[in-house]
């Protein structure tokens, strides 16, 4: 790989983890190894082929352009975190990633009883993801930083929101959230 390209792979490992919060790569590798799959049947359950994946991948692409992927990227996270904890078997875990893979996506923001504490509220990262999600389909993160820095002399609220919960890490606007309530 020529210095250019090296760049170029820099780079849009830079955009995806503005963008989704973390390289592809490593977030793709961690759903492959807590859901024990291999890239093809990833591939398929998300409705990618195997080369798009693999470019995503390797940083030769950085964005999802389908939100209906994106909104499948996150059901299977959430899936994930739910067989990490016991609460979803392996055998439950791959009928939910067959209802994953026909699932149409029809809006960025997905139900959220998919996701539910016990008290069957959506639990807060779900929320912020959500809320990426929507924020992300509509505008780069170095674009909603520059719509937070317009907006901040007469709306210093919504610039901080846009910033934690547009341009930020979930880990972040989830810890961000916890700290304002009272």
């Amino acid at each position: 790989m020529d210095a250019a390209q090296q760049e170029a792979t820099a780079r849009a490992r830079e955009l995806q983890r503005n963008w989704y919060g973390e390289p592809l790569g490593a977030l793709f590798r961690r759903l492959i190894e807590d859901l024990g799959l291999n890239q093809a049947r990833l591939a398929g359950v998300l409705g990618l082929s195997a080369p798009m994946l693999s470019q995503l991948m390797s940083g030769q692409r950085a964005k999802i352009g389908n939100p209906a992927v994106v909104q499948r990227v996150q059901l299977l996270q959430d899936l994930a975190g739910q067989v990490a904890d016991g609460s979803v078997s392996a055998a439950e875990a791959t009928e939910r990633m067959d209802e994953i893979k026909k699932s149409q996506g029809g809006s960025v923001l997905s139900n959220t009883t998919q996701s539910t504490a016990s008290s069957g509220a959506p639990t807060v990262k779900r929320v912020v993801r959500e809320i990426q999600s929507l924020l992300r389909s509509v505008a780069a993160a170095g674009d909603i930083i520059e719509a937070a820095d317009t907006l901040a002399p007469t709306h210093p609220e919504l610039a901080e929101f846009l910033r934690v919960y547009g341009a930020g890490r979930t880990s972040d606007a989830v810890a961000h959230y916890q700290s304002h309530q009272n």
